[in-house]
């Protein structure tokens, strides 16, 4: 990989856990550690890398499905935890490890080895969720999960970069006819501290989307309100709208991992996953 160059691999998003790796040289960080411990060390062996490596682990906010497996993770392993305050306080108490807490503030900017990293605040119902952008060299990725609406704080977050990590939870034709979820459910998903839909993430893309931009991954898919060919469908149709129309988007899985995406290159759609499946 070249000077400045950072690579993307998820590790798994969906309701049941998420979480994604991102490195550049030496340096390699997960973002989010929403699946169990087992797993996230199995799909990081699979992609080449062991806990061990890692230098620092992010976390976006304390919802089970994206910080379940820190504890377990850091029972045999020192690998500090990057949070903010109030993310830090909701998750310490469950913690049975000894956590090394590096407390940031949302919307300050600090180096993790190769990376410079800066959050902001996203709206969802966590105690302070943020998003994050991770610039190495000029090239840089904005990492975006639960997000109930999109603020002008996140559009500014979001443009001018190589790559982008947001969720497309559902597809609002499909939510509505659901038959699984009670009423009150459906409200807080579609609230302005719920989540995403297809369509609001496609507005978004293209209005930030520009032509440095090489690949999206979507994320956080809803098993039966959304399916990869829906939701990346309504994002390319967006781009393509907007004239940019070599913009590769993916879907990340909840059951496997994606392979490594690197910027500012990305692979071919069909290279990107694999068809192995992990077993808890």
């Amino acid at each position: 990989m070249g000077e400045g160059g950072i690579s993307l691999a998820v590790l798994g998003s969906g309701s049941k856990g998420n979480s994604a790796l991102v490195r550049c040289g030496s340096t390699h960080i997960l973002v989010d550690a929403g699946l169990s411990a087992k797993q996230l060390v199995l799909r990081m062996n699979a992609l080449g890398i062991t806990p061990d490596q890692l230098d620092a682990i992010l976390i976006t906010h304390e919802h089970s499905d994206h910080a379940q497996g820190v504890d377990v993770l850091l029972r045999q392993r020192s690998i500090p935890v990057f949070a903010n305050a109030l993310t830090r306080e909701a998750l310490s108490h469950k913690m049975k490890s000894t956590v090394t807490w590096k407390v940031f503030h949302s919307g300050q900017e600090f180096q993790i080895g190769d990376f410079m990293i800066n959050s902001f605040q996203i709206p969802h119902d966590a105690a302070e969720p943020v998003g994050f952008v991770i610039t190495a060299g000029d090239t840089r990725l904005s990492m975006v999960s639960d997000v109930g609406y999109v603020t002008n704080l996140m559009r500014e977050n979001l443009k001018g970069c190589s790559g982008l990590y947001i969720e497309a939870n559902y597809d609002q034709a499909l939510l509505e006819k659901d038959t699984k979820r009670p009423w009150a459910t459906k409200q807080r998903i579609v609230s302005r501290h719920g989540h995403l839909s297809n369509d609001q993430t496609a507005e978004v893309l293209a209005e930030v989307a520009c032509e440095k931009l090489k690949f999206v991954m979507l994320s956080h898919l809803s098993s039966d309100c959304n399916s990869p060919d829906i939701a990346s469908l309504a994002v390319s149709d967006a781009l393509k709208q907007s004239g940019l129309d070599k913009i590769d988007v993916y879907c990340a899985h909840q059951d496997e991992p994606s392979q490594w995406i690197n910027m500012p290159e990305a692979p071919s759609r069909h290279d990107v996953f694999k068809t192995t499946l992990f077993d808890e």
